[in-house]
């Protein structure tokens, strides 16, 4: 490997462990998407706090929209089943590694810095479209 695909990697890894401390998730959401698929049912509404996925109630297209983010930087992706995607969400293997790494360091809950809130805002916000 290179140098320079080492240091994409660094920026890639460090870009989605920022998007993660932004969330408004928990650990324990990501633990159990580790293993299984969750629904997008599970995650919203009080469901999500209750079962300790959330940080607060969140609305269905809330959590779609900070999935959807969280797809973008490479830490999760939609099942498919035999009919095309579902509703539900799961880890990629860049988010099993962090997941692996935050459990080994000791820190599941871990929230972002105001200096994380602003890069990530900035990252999500003023990218280029995809069609570019």
């Amino acid at each position: 490997m290179t140098s320079t695909s080492l240091l994409i990697q660094s920026k890639t890894l460090a870009r989605a462990q920022r998007a993660v401390r932004c969330a408004p998730f928990y650990m324990k959401l990501l633990v159990a998407m580790r293993s299984q698929s969750v629904s997008l049912r599970a995650i919203s509404d009080d469901r999500g706090m209750l079962s300790g996925y959330t940080r607060q109630p969140l609305s269905e297209v809330a959590v779609d929209n900070h999935l959807g983010w969280l797809m973008s930087v490479g830490i999760m992706r939609r099942e498919v089943d035999g009919q095309g995607l579902t509703d539900s969400f799961r880890l990629t293997p860049v988010g099993r590694q962090l997941v692996e790494q935050w459990e080994a360091a000791g820190r599941p809950d871990s929230t972002g810095s105001p200096l994380d809130y602003l890069l990530n805002a900035r990252n999500r916000w003023l990218r280029l479209p995809t069609w570019l």
